[in-house]
């Protein structure tokens, strides 16, 4: 926690994140478990369980790109706390929708669809402000520090989030979550950029020039930042809706009910808070690139071993194990991309660092409708062993990535 002591702002964004993550984590388990109880009769719910999941990532195929040109044309921390107040305003409503008890399942898909917009805004401009806040010498702890408000916040949101589901019912979850988002705002008032670079004289231009700026950048002058995207692909988009079959796995495979999902996703919250607090701890020495490939693959045998864990303490262990990769994965890629970008051009290549998350929505449709084919046991073994085999293909074929430190 070196860069929280030293730095005061970015200490202000961290409390900031911490905040929208846990609303956003609280958001995933409510609305999961919220579409399981309203389509338990359905033949189709395994699909709309996940599917709604992989809703929030959705509009960032549209959102994602241009949120990342804006990012580079206005005041970034004033453009997250207008999309964070909003969403407070949105969570209030939905919030007063389950209340009356008038919620149908396609309620929570627009909402999850209109947060999504709103995330796919704010997480790029809350991921670049990192390099706003602390100078470049720091940004390897800053970005782990950073990490822990994702893992830690994943212990915390699902684990009170489940507990509230099985007293007292939903209408609670929604309305901390905008409690959060608020919180959010207010952290974000006396927080400021010192290390906001000046852009260039010739970065003007239209949105879509500085837009193609970016995608020339990554194909061009930055190979490797290209290579990490495609290798993003398997944590990202195969991997990630492993998350969204949680309840079903809970009930179907373990015979619990949602105060064990929201346990089992707070597992992969300390799972990736140990990566977190290792990496901010003793960095990653010469080999980012290495360490995103083996936990790519490490991620994905996870997955595969997961899927056969019948018993509530080794699947926990799994999860956790998975969790762990995975946020290994996303701080080394984030760590090395940030480290090689201009500031000019952070917004931009941060949004296409996180646009392959837009494809979520459709892997999780595909997994969905594999857990409702077959059963969530066949889904998830399927999952691990393309990523595995993918994994392995990129670690054959990428010699930039292996290289890069």
């Amino acid at each position: 926690m070196d860069s929280w002591r030293a730095y005061r702002d970015f200490r202000f964004l961290w409390v900031a994140n911490f905040f929208a993550n846990t609303a956003q984590w609280l958001q995933l388990l409510s609305v999961g478990w919220l579409v399981r109880d309203l389509t338990d009769s359905f033949a189709s719910s395994g699909l709309l369980v996940v599917a709604v999941g992989g809703m929030t990532t959705l509009p960032t195929l549209v959102v994602g790109p241009w949120a990342g040109v804006l990012g580079d044309r206005v005041d970034r921390r004033k453009l997250v706390m207008a999309v964070q107040s909003f969403m407070t305003v949105a969570a209030i409503a939905f919030a007063l929708v389950v209340h009356s008890g008038h919620i149908e399942w396609w309620h929570a898909y627009i909402y999850v669809f209109v947060s999504g917009v709103c995330w796919s805004t704010s997480i790029t401009m809350r991921q670049t402000l990192v390099a706003n806040t602390v100078p470049r010498e720091a940004l390897v702890n800053a970005y782990a520090s950073n990490t822990l408000t994702i893992t830690g916040t994943r212990m915390i949101g699902p684990f009170i989030g489940g507990v509230l589901i099985t007293t007292i019912g939903f209408t609670w979850n929604f309305a901390i979550e905008a409690g959060l988002y608020a919180a959010t705002v207010l952290a974000f008032l006396p927080m400021k950029t010192p290390y906001l670079q000046h852009r260039p004289a010739d970065s003007s231009g239209s949105p879509l020039a500085n837009f193609l700026e970016g995608l020339r950048y990554v194909r061009k002058q930055e190979r490797v930042i290209w290579n990490l995207l495609v290798v993003g692909l398997i944590p990202n988009v195969l991997l990630h809706p492993v998350w969204f079959v949680l309840p079903v796995f809970t009930v179907e495979v373990l015979h619990r009910s949602a105060d064990t999902g929201g346990v089992l996703l707070a597992v992969t919250g300390f799972g990736g808070l140990l990566s977190a607090i290792t990496i901010a701890s003793v960095g990653f020495g010469a080999n980012r690139g290495l360490i995103c490939l083996w936990a790519v693959l490490v991620s994905s045998a996870s997955v595969v071993l997961f899927a056969y864990s019948p018993w509530l303490v080794p699947a926990a262990v799994l999860i956790g194990l998975m969790s762990l990769a995975q946020a290994t994965f996303r701080t080394s890629s984030s760590t090395l991309i940030q480290s090689l970008v201009p500031d000019h051009l952070r917004s931009r290549i941060t949004s296409l660092h996180l646009y392959s998350q837009g494809f979520v929505f459709m892997s999780s449709l595909a997994v969905g409708l594999l857990v409702d084919l077959t059963t969530v046991v066949v889904a998830l073994a399927a999952v691990g062993i393309v990523g595995l085999v993918l994994g392995s293909i990129s670690y054959l074929v990428l010699p930039r990535v292996r290289q890069a430190g």
